[in-house]
């Protein structure tokens, strides 16, 4: 089902001290900041040879990284995204096995323009799990 890993995202309180410790420390080339008010996030990535790390930072009272960032104050990861070639049919898999689909369970569109789904941490060793459509 799952294919290659997308990318991880790390929660962070101050995005622009986030970008300078993986621009200026690690020497990470950074993209520009993408608010996305549909999510609660404003990101940046991360641009590796082989995935991305997404940096994000609460954006708006109701923001759902807001709770995460209240128990892990200075950041941490919030979740792992890999690709599966059809999210529906994985979706429909996932909930014939028991897995639990957060939200609807309806496909919505990520921050790379493209179809995801979230699966909850309790159903996957305590990682929050993002699915995305690779095409």
């Amino acid at each position: 089902m799952i294919r290659k890993l997308n990318h991880v995202a790390i929660a962070v309180p101050d995005l622009d001290q986030a970008v300078g410790v993986y621009r200026d420390v690690l020497g990470a080339e950074i993209s520009a900041p993408h608010e996305l008010p549909e999510h609660g996030v404003t990101a940046v990535f991360v641009n590796l040879n082989n995935t991305s790390i997404e940096l994000m930072q609460p954006l708006g009272a109701a923001s759902p990284i807001r709770k995460f960032l209240e128990s892990h104050t200075k950041g941490g990861l919030h979740h792992v995204c890999y690709e599966v070639e059809d999210i529906f049919a994985a979706r429909d898999q996932l909930i014939g096995e028991g897995m639990t689909i957060v939200g609807d369970g309806e496909p919505y569109v990520g921050a790379h323009d493209k179809l995801v789904i979230f699966l909850h941490p309790k159903d996957f060793l305590g990682t929050l799990i993002e699915l995305e459509q690779s095409s």
